[in-house]
């Protein structure tokens, strides 16, 4: 008799987890790709704002290079970033327009639309695809 209680709270438990989870994926947009290739890939929904190209966001960000290398990171940083929307590379300025305040997105960005042919000596080769894990946290109109 204990089994089958056992049994019947471990499925009823099974359940639940099961509805949230269906709750929580069903809640995130869908993935997106923009006209300039710039792709989006939501991991966490967000209720608040999008913010206008006009407007400063403040964000936490890790930047890689498709094989995973790590450039940059406001993570390890300990403190996020904050600048005008337009005054950054477009994939940056084009992702962040799809995002809500709270949302969080894996961001993968062309090389038209990063640091193109140039790079960045020493960080970036050039015509490099670029992955960013990013975190809006708030957007304050100019």
């Amino acid at each position: 008799m204990k089994t089958r209680l056992q049994i019947a709270a471990f499925l009823a438990t099974l359940s639940v987890i099961s509805s949230v989870h269906a709750q929580t994926t069903a809640a995130l947009p869908a993935n997106k790709v923009l006209p300039s290739g710039v792709a989006l890939k939501w991991t966490t929904a967000g209720t608040g704002e999008k913010p206008l190209a006009t407007d400063t966001v403040q964000v936490h960000y890790r930047g890689t290079l498709t094989d995973g290398k790590e450039f940059d990171s406001s993570f390890k940083r300990g403190e996020p970033a904050t600048f005008p929307l337009n005054r950054v590379v477009p994939c940056w300025t084009q992702a962040l327009q799809e995002m809500k305040v709270g949302d969080t997105a894996d961001v993968t960005c062309p090389p038209a639309t990063a640091y193109g042919e140039r790079g960045i000596p020493g960080v970036i080769p050039g015509n490099s695809v670029l992955v960013f894990q990013v975190q809006l946290l708030a957007v304050k109109r100019n």
